[in-house]
């Protein structure tokens, strides 16, 4: 995987061989397979074929601009611009292309999967074997397991605009969560810096209910974003008009055609990242995958939260300022078991590049003690690691039965009505489904 030098504006280009995926391979159709792409902070520039988002690194904790395109003079590779730097560590480098291989499903596995999914649709209906060219038989996903939990828990019991809505919420409060993070290591280098800002100024007689209302919220979270109304968009540093925000792509712009790593106690360029807020108001508009239009580095990189970013959150605060409702309690407490080691991620993601049918009665016992992780949910984030022998059914799925097959299906029958269609896909139910559904 080559690194070049991508101009004055500090850009790596990485060039990402496809090898025998390349024959099968659509970034377009891949992108825009599931309805996760459109959620922030993913962005498909579809005039340009141009998929863009931060991802984060771990050594130190810093998220980048990454933007990936599929040149038509490079049909064999991906070409993935990392905006921001003008080198990358070979650790970082392969963190980067990680991410990007788990997204678009690039691994060994997943090309298995593919072809093998391809033979048996093909088998199957040899008469109507055009689909399989139009589905591409990849499932986009998120670049860690946990921001694909969170966003499973996002698609339960709400409309499709509420979940996006949610989604965008969570990665407008993220900046703020990574500069406390540089704020409170920097106090403990420099007790008088400004960062003692952080510190609640409470008095101590008036203390015990304060304590009450934020009881789970770290003291330099207490002030810092709990001491201001709820209803305040963000504190004077960071904050961004509405038109400035949809600069950033928070929301993303897409075609009517198409319809883990966490940020610890210490981060790099807490300089740049508040220089970042106080320039806002020179940003230039909508994310551009063409090089030396748009300045990457000199825009604010809004990722999505970390389990460590969102662990010490109040929840009623989260909840509140992210419109999560019930959903903050559960995300909150699904990042405490991550970081507190209750839930093995490593292990989970371990799964994820390799897992097998045998593998999947054991994963779903673990996920089923997870707090909001139902049937629904389970089999979404169990497609989202790979697995596609269950699919998961809820009301869109009746309506899908009933519009398309005819069938009067209810909640109670419809995973009974769905395995009698597409269960002669097997082990691969839910790519033959979700091609139809879309």
């Amino acid at each position: 995987m080559g690194e070049k030098k991508g101009g004055g504006e500090g850009v790596v280009l990485l060039e990402v061989p496809l090898g025998d995926a390349a024959e099968t391979f659509d970034l377009e159709k891949t992108i825009c397979s599931h309805g996760l792409f459109m959620m922030s902070p993913n962005h498909w520039d579809s005039l340009s074929r141009t998929f863009s988002r931060p991802l984060r690194l771990n050594h130190p904790p810093h998220s980048l601009m990454v933007s990936i395109s599929h040149p038509s003079d490079l049909p064999h590779s991906l070409l993935v611009r990392v905006h921001g730097v003008r080198s990358l560590s070979s650790l970082d480098r392969a963190s980067l292309l990680g991410q990007v291989v788990r997204m678009l499903r690039l691994s060994d596995t997943d090309e298995w999967n593919v072809r093998e999914f391809r033979k048996i649709a093909a088998a199957l209906e040899e008469e109507e074997c055009d689909w399989i060219k139009g589905f591409g038989g990849r499932v986009f996903r998120s670049p860690t397991l946990f921001e694909d939990m969170v966003k499973c828990i996002l698609l339960c019991n709400c409309q499709w605009s509420r979940t996006l809505s949610m989604a965008r919420a969570l990665c407008e409060l993220q900046p703020e969560l990574q500069l406390q993070s540089c704020s409170m290591n920097a106090s403990t280098k420099n007790e008088q810096s400004d960062t003692n800002n952080f510190i609640p100024k409470t008095p101590a007689g008036k203390d015990s209910k304060r304590k009450l209302r934020v009881s789970r919220v770290s003291t330099s979270l207490t002030n810092k974003l709990l001491g201001m109304e709820m209803d305040l968009e963000a504190d004077t540093c960071l904050t961004m008009d509405d038109a400035q925000m949809k600069m950033a792509n928070l929301s993303p712009n897409f075609s009517l055609s198409c319809i883990e790593g966490d940020s610890s106690d210490t981060c790099i360029s807490c300089e740049e990242v508040n220089e970042f807020y106080e320039n806002s108001s020179s940003a230039t508009s909508g994310l551009q995958s063409h090089e030396g239009t748009l300045h990457f580095a000199r825009q604010p990189i809004y990722n999505f939260p970390s389990p460590r970013e969102l662990a010490n959150l109040d929840e009623r605060f989260l909840a509140k300022r992210s419109g999560l409702g019930y959903r903050a309690g559960r995300i909150i407490k699904l990042s405490q078991d991550i970081v507190e080691g209750r839930i093995p991620m490593g292990e989970l993601e371990e799964v994820c590049s390799g897992g097998s049918l045998s593998t999947y009665s054991k994963l779903a016992d673990q996920l089923r003690v997870i707090d909001g992780f139902g049937p629904f949910t389970r089999a979404n984030v169990l497609m989202c690691m790979g697995f596609y022998h269950v699919i998961p059914t809820d009301s869109e799925t009746v309506r899908h039965l009933k519009q398309v097959h005819a069938k009067n299906s209810t909640i109670q029958t419809v995973q009974r009505d769905v395995e009698k269609i597409y269960g002669k896909y097997a082990p691969f139910q839910f790519l033959a489904y979700w091609y139809v559904m879309q």
